[in-house]
């Protein structure tokens, strides 16, 4: 008998062993539940682009001289560098295969797909035996290994080419022509029907994506231009996703600045009947951050960003559209100054981080190939097609990037605390409060709980302020202060901090000791 107990004993040691290595090594999906808790760290990168290996560096890949684009198996190597910088969810964009009639770019637009269950072959490596959809798989296993969750695009609308096979899921005009959405001249509008008449056959193109990313093994989906289909539409699809793996992240491209539809024969469903249908969150209008006048008005806002919490009956977030592929450079449009600002906004806010892979060490999407005759195309459009000021989605261009160190500095700094700051907007305690500043161009809050106060003060406009006075009750300036980050030391007195603020600066404080009443 005691033999047997000691067997017993040695069984159980290692059997609990064996699972916990095994779920070491057993990816479980939690993208909703840190959403929903502002703490996902979102990087968004073009696959095809990712980590292209540009030798000669001339912009473009030479695939004859023996070039590399970017693909699911050389963007494994990149992982390690995510992860290093504070990134915990990436999101790809398209990666179904494209059309290559009436196309954009020499390599056609991720947003004018074919197919709704075939990978972008353009997204295969050649010096491997595996298919390409175990290449997705691989990388998304990859991902997983470090930590970093999975979100795919759901483009909004389909090719030309697509049109041709497939009539029956586009809007028509009276001769019979698909309908050319906004300037999007590659693509045709989708007939996802109405919010009584679902068009099936829509629906179940997008249900067979759902099924096959899924199947990939991704955590979530960002819908492109999700106010163009109907609310029940989403509805249906996302209560389907659901049942299948509760944790499944959905995020609508909608705003509140965005007020109608893409074409006259499209239908609008506002953001706010998006998250009332299922949606985890959308956009907000972060992306209208550079055009914003009065700090009032920013701070108006984040306090209804906060409200998403108990506004609905499941909790809703949103991301920190500073800077999309859809919007200018940051960089390029306001300075080096103003992409911190918004690094650092990301990780203090009640949201979730977002930003396009190469802003963060400086790239600014200026193409000097841009827009000229092409030497090489694969699809009917020769010339290089592109966006100035954004990232390329058009072309087989090089990996984004820059050398600015001390910008990429800054956004990894930012990244490391916002892990902090999350432990604090999730504490029981929590309290968000607005300070009272000596100029409209000033906004100042603090965050309060789990026994840490943070004082939070910045400057939107584009002049250097003196002596700006930032109002915090209950402050003595006696109370032990840690700078996290500041140019200039403010002076403290009892309930006010001092201080000279440049253009676009931010300065943050950590105080001990000190709790607001």
């Amino acid at each position: 008998m005691k033999n047997f107990k000691s067997f017993l004993l040695i069984f159980a040691f290692l059997f609990f062993t064996v699972q916990s290595v095994l779920a070491q090594n057993v990816w479980v999906n939690d993208s909703r539940d840190l959403f929903l808790k502002h703490e996902l760290q979102i990087y968004e990168i073009n696959m095809r682009t990712f980590n292209a290996q540009d030798t000669n560096d001339n912009g473009i890949i030479d695939f004859d001289d023996g070039e590399e684009s970017g693909n699911f198996l050389n963007g494994i190597q990149r992982l390690d560098e995510l992860a290093e910088k504070g990134i915990n969810t990436i999101h790809i964009l398209p990666i179904m295969q494209l059309g290559k009639t009436k196309a954009l770019g020499t390599a056609g637009s991720l947003y004018a797909p074919v197919s709704f269950t075939k990978l972008n072959p353009q997204l295969g490596s050649n010096k491997t035996a595996l298919s390409l959809e175990s290449q997705a798989i691989k990388f998304i296993n990859e991902a997983h290994k470090r930590r970093i969750r999975v979100i795919v695009d759901l483009p909004s609308c389909g090719s030309y080419d697509l049109f041709l096979q497939r009539p029956d899921l586009f809007v028509k005009d009276k001769s019979g022509q698909g309908i050319v959405p906004a300037d999007w001249t590659d693509v045709r509008l989708f007939d996802a029907g109405t919010e009584s008449n679902i068009n099936k056959n829509v629906y179940n193109l997008y249900k067979d994506y759902v099924d096959y990313v899924m199947k990939l093994g991704v955590d979530g989906i960002r819908a492109d231009v999700a106010t163009s289909k109907p609310a029940n539409f989403w509805k249906e699809l996302i209560t389907y996703s659901r049942t299948k793996d509760p944790q499944f992240l959905w995020i609508a491209e909608a705003s509140e600045i965005w007020n109608e539809p893409i074409s006259s024969y499209a239908v609008f469903t506002p953001y706010n009947k998006l998250l009332e249908v299922g949606f985890d969150g959308y956009y907000g209008k972060f992306m209208d951050f550079k055009n914003i006048k009065s700090a009032k008005d920013f701070m108006n806002y984040i306090k209804y960003v906060m409200e998403l919490k108990t506004k609905y009956v499941i909790p809703k977030s949103v991301i920190g559209s500073f800077a999309t592929h859809d919007e200018m450079n940051p960089t390029l449009e306001n300075g080096i100054a103003y992409t911190d600002m918004i690094f650092w906004l990301n990780a203090l806010l009640p949201i979730n981080s977002y930003m396009v892979d190469g802003i963060p060490s400086g790239d600014n999407f200026v193409y000097f190939w841009a827009n000229k005759k092409a030497t090489k195309t694969y699809t009917d459009d020769d010339f290089y097609f592109a966006h100035r000021g954004k990232m390329d989605i058009f072309n087989f261009s090089k990996m984004p990037g820059g050398k600015n160190t001390r910008l990429e500095s800054s956004f990894v700094a930012s990244n490391r605390i916002k892990y902090s700051i999350t432990n604090i907007y999730n504490a029981p305690d929590f309290k968000f409060t607005e300070l009272r500043t000596s100029s409209s161009s000033v906004f100042g809050f603090t965050l309060s709980g789990n026994d840490s106060t943070v004082i939070v003060y910045g400057n939107i406009s584009k002049m250097p302020l003196n002596d700006i006075k930032i109002y915090i009750p209950d402050f003595e300036d006696k109370d032990n202060t840690i700078p996290i980050k500041i140019n200039s030391v403010p002076i403290a007195s009892k309930g006010k901090m001092t201080t000279r603020l440049l253009p676009y600066e931010l300065q943050i404080m950590l105080v001990g000791n000190f709790k607001e009443k």
